[in-house]
């Protein structure tokens, strides 16, 4: 790894704006989705087979009472108290979110409002494969619960085994998950969208995955909603010579462990913290248990930066708009008033990227690839509805029927003006 100047940085290459661009996998994820809209719960059993190699008719799609009770059996009091915590932390922050509905009297009789209702039925996806993810249970479903979801349903890729990991089974049980199927992929995605025998359709579908769910979310999107398209974990620490490279370093792996697509990126004006921390970094690599994925990511999508100034730094960020932001530097706080694109801002040395990832409260599910230039983190709002209340009095509509339907006319939808001039005939 090469500290880098500005002016020669690719930001497409740091951003991954490309992720996704494939018409051979949109082809190929239609086609999982056309099966599925089909043939109901015959192609999820045949696509986790070919996928997973596992046969749900003998492992059971729907996770039973009996496997929720082994999974509490499996982990320790320590695991169950440490989830517990962060539950308690995170429904506290969300609670704060939310809103209620409100309605406004005026003086002639009419009524305008806003109905916040929370959705019926939604569907979280919770990753599998190289990794367990039971934060994501409760990041996915807590704010749902805040919003008074009455209906989560989650869906989850199957091991080889055919059950799931009993720390995801005990999160989603914490967490309120009323549903849980074996299924991952797009697959699952189309079975929350279209519905199958025995897994009822939803409204809106929450969680990251890989690039086939982030795919098939996209083109299902209209049949339901879904939060947004998140594509590989992202991390850019902005840092002066009071970082310390250990740390820095870790923070970096961090993040770059998830995924060889991740992307891990320190800018700073000191190149020397720069020189110390990308040989600290190879360091760490090598006693680091999924050191092949972090180097991958690392080498591929990593970046060490050299910038004039933290301003000059701080304008770079907000560029890239990176899911992650740390601002390790003298007085973060002096500087949180810049912050414009960015998932999460992490202040100081001690507040690292895991401290958000599983405990603090807010929402680990954030806008990547730089969308956080117009996304928001996942949160009690994403499971709720606005419905506008219009009730208007005679004295009201009698007073503003001459204007309306002059702008009714102006538009050539006459009937429109004549529905306001019909009360007054």
């Amino acid at each position: 790894m090469k500290i880098e100047n500005l002016k020669d940085i690719d930001l497409n290459r740091l951003t991954r704006k490309s992720y996704g661009d494939d018409e051979s996998l949109e082809r190929r994820v239609a086609e999982i989705l056309k099966r599925v809209r089909e043939d109901g719960e015959e192609a999820i059993y045949q696509l986790t087979e070919e996928f997973d190699q596992v046969d749900l008719r003998q492992n059971g799609l729907r996770v039973s009472d009996e496997e929720f009770q082994r999974a509490y059996q499996e982990v320790n009091e320590e695991f169950i108290l440490a989830l517990r915590t962060a539950k308690g932390n995170i429904l506290r922050y969300h609670e704060k979110q939310k809103r209620t509905s409100w309605l406004d009297p005026d003086s002639d009789g009419s009524i305008l409002g806003q109905l916040l209702l929370p959705l019926k039925r939604v569907g979280i996806y919770v990753p599998g494969g190289t990794a367990s993810y039971p934060s994501s249970v409760l990041m996915n479903a807590l704010p749902a619960v805040v919003a008074g979801v009455k209906e989560i349903v989650m869906v989850s890729p199957p091991g080889l085994d055919g059950t799931l990991l009993p720390e995801v089974l005990v999160a989603a049980a914490e967490a309120g998950v009323t549903e849980v199927y074996k299924v991952g992929g797009a697959q699952g995605i189309a079975a929350l969208a279209y519905g199958t025998e025995h897994i009822s359709s939803v409204d809106k579908i929450t969680g990251p995955g890989n690039i086939y769910v982030t795919l098939a979310k996209k083109q299902v999107f209209g049949i339901v909603d879904i939060d947004m398209l998140a594509g590989p974990s992202e991390i850019l620490i902005l840092a002066d010579e009071s970082g310390r490279p250990e740390e820095l370093a870790a923070d970096l792996l961090s993040q770059a462990e998830h995924d060889r697509l991740a992307s891990a990126i320190l800018v700073s004006p000191s190149r020397g913290l720069l020189e110390q921390t990308i040989s600290e970094v190879e360091r760490q690599l090598e006693d680091l248990p999924r050191a092949e994925i972090a180097r991958a990511s690392w080498e591929t999508y990593g970046a060490a930066i050299c910038v004039s100034d933290l301003a000059e730094g701080m304008d770079l960020a907000n560029k890239i708009a990176p899911e992650h932001f740390e601002l390790v530097v003298k007085d973060p706080y002096t500087w949180l008033g810049q912050v414009r694109n960015v998932g999460a801002v992490f202040l100081g040395r001690y507040s690292p990227e895991p401290v958000g990832d599983y405990f603090a409260g807010p929402n680990h599910v954030l806008p990547t690839g730089g969308t956080a230039r117009f996304y928001s983190p996942l949160n009690v709002d994403t499971f709720m509805k606005k419905v506008s209340v219009i009730g208007y009095s005679e004295a009201a509509l009698k007073r503003d029927a001459k204007q309306i339907a002059l702008l009714a006319r102006s538009e050539g939808l006459e009937a429109h003006a004549r529905a306001v001039e019909a009360r007054f005939k």
